[in-house]
């Protein structure tokens, strides 16, 4: 069994606006990787400590506050390191930019341990993750790609696309990210994305009223 078809990803959607927290992990040898811990910091860590799990990063497709509450709570629990695009860096240090502070519920992370560029790439127990980066929802957003898999936080969800109208959001941005990082991918990649419910490039690329423009 190649180590690939270990590969095991929980989706857990966490706090009121229901975020998608990933965590991926090797079946036989417990090391895994966070991604988006929005918060419910207890629950996450109670789901990881059921599976005797080894946690070494969390990796954030961007740094809205929704997407980054629990990392301090995690990071007090385990040795975690931190990544996210450099262009939403100062997001984990200013409420106001990661616009928690906007609604009144402020929240902070520690800082990154290293800062993403487009097309980095990542090493997760000897597979690689590859950094795309896909502006419009914020300016430093990014999806990230693991064989089959594409996690694309706030960019693309099913049947729907990121909102565009928050500080530092760009509708035509978006439109770019879709269509030249995404939508040249394999139709059978399957889309994780940072709300709702799973789906497939495929599948959006057929059914997503707001891709018809950009495919036209």
């Amino acid at each position: 069994m190649s180590q690939a078809s270990q590969l095991e990803i929980i989706q857990i959607p966490v706090g009121k606006l229901q975020s998608n927290c990933y965590i991926l992990y090797f079946t036989e040898t417990k090391k895994a990787l966070i991604i988006d811990p929005g918060e419910q910091g207890p629950t996450i860590v109670e789901t990881i400590r059921e599976l005797n799990l080894e946690p070494s990063w969390i990796i954030l497709t961007h740094g809205h506050g929704d997407h980054i509450g629990a990392i301090g709570f995690l990071m007090d629990q385990y040795d975690l390191k931190l990544a996210i695009h450099r262009d939403e860096e100062i997001m984990l240090s200013d409420a106001r930019a990661n616009l928690s502070g906007i609604f009144g519920e402020p929240v902070l992370a520690p800082p990154a341990d290293r800062l993403l560029d487009d097309g980095d790439e990542i090493d997760f127990e000897g597979l690689t993750i590859k950094v795309l980066h896909t502006p419009g929802h914020s300016p430093g957003s990014v999806s990230f790609l693991l064989d089959n898999h594409l996690f694309t936080g706030d960019a693309l969800f099913k049947d729907t696309v990121g909102r565009t109208d928050l500080p530092g959001g760009s509708h035509v941005k978006l439109t770019q990210s879709i269509r030249d990082k995404i939508l040249v991918l394999d139709d059978d990649i399957i889309v994780y994305p940072g709300h709702g419910e799973t789906t497939t490039i495929g599948e959006e690329r057929r059914n997503n009223p707001y891709l018809q423009g950009i495919l036209a």
